[in-house]
C-alpha cells in the first residue's frame, strides 16, 4: 500500500495541477477526528458547492446512468459539472467525469490514512452522443484526496495529463473545450480548486 504522500503518478504529457490544504492539531486523536469529517466532505459530492462556495463549479454525483444521487460516491459514478462557463453540446450544458476509483488506505504503525477518489473526462451517459462531455480530453485524469498523516490533515486537488478535448465531432464545442481548457491550463482553475480544499478541510 502507498505512503499517501505518493498516490498521484508523474505527470506524462499536457499540463498538470496541485492544490492542497492543510490544518495541523496538537493531537493524533484531533487530526484523526478532523480527517473522519473532512472524508465525509470529499465523499459527498454534490455538497462540494456548499463547501466551495457560491462562486464555484456545481457538482452532482450521478449513477452510471446519469441519474442523481444522494449518497456517497461509488466506482462506477459520474459527476455532472456545471462550470460557470459555457458548456458543451454533448454533455447538455454539463461537464462530465467517470469515478474510475474510490480508495482508502491506513497504515497504524506509520500513522497516516486517506481516502483517494480518481476521475476522467467521460461521455454524457444521458445522450447517445459518444464524444467526451469534458473540457479535457479523456486522457486527463484528476485526483480527490484526504489524508492524515500524523497531526496533520489535508485536501487535495491533482490533475494530470491535461489536454484541451478538440476530439469531438462538434464543432462548437471544439472551440468552446480549447477556450476552457486553456484557461484552466493557465490557472483559471486554480482558485476553485483551492476553495474546496479549503472548504473540505477547514476546522
Amino acid at each position: 500500500m502507498k505512503h499517501p504522500d505518493h498516490l498521484v503518478p508523474d505527470n506524462i504529457k499536457g499540463a498538470k495541477t496541485d492544490t492542497i490544504s492543510t490544518e495541523s492539531f496538537s493531537s493524533t486523536q484531533l487530526a484523526r477526528n478532523h480527517y473522519l469529517e473532512a472524508r465525509q466532505r470529499l465523499l459527498s459530492i454534490s455538497r462540494w458547492h456548499e463547501y466551495a462556495g457560491l462562486a464555484s463549479a456545481d457538482f452532482s454525483l450521478t449513477d452510471n446512468l446519469g441519474k442523481e444521487k444522494k449518497d456517497f460516491v461509488t466506482e462506477g459514478d459520474r459527476f455532472k459539472i456545471d462550470i460557470p462557463a459555457p458548456g458543451t453540446e454533448s454533455g447538455a450544458g454539463f461537464d462530465w467525469v467517470e469515478v474510475e476509483k474510490v480508495e482508502e488506505g491506513r497504515n497504524d504503525e506509520e500513522d497516516w490514512e486517506y481516502t483517494l477518489i480518481r476521475v476522467r473526462p467521460a461521455d454524457n451517459p444521458q445522450s447517445d452522443d459518444n464524444n467526451t462531455a469534458h473540457f479535457f480530453s479523456d486522457e486527463a485524469n484528476s485526483y480527490f484526496i484526504v489524508k492524515r498523516v500524523g497531526n496533520d490533515v489535508s485536501a487535495e486537488v491533482h490533475g494530470r495529463n491535461e489536454q484541451p478535448n478538440t476530439e469531438t465531432d462538434k464543432i462548437q464545442d471544439k472551440i468552446r473545450n480549447a477556450i476552457v481548457a486553456v484557461g484552466a491550463i493557465l490557472g483559471v482553475s486554480k482558485a476553485q480548486w483551492k476553495s474546496l480544499t479549503h472548504g473540505i478541510v477547514k476546522i
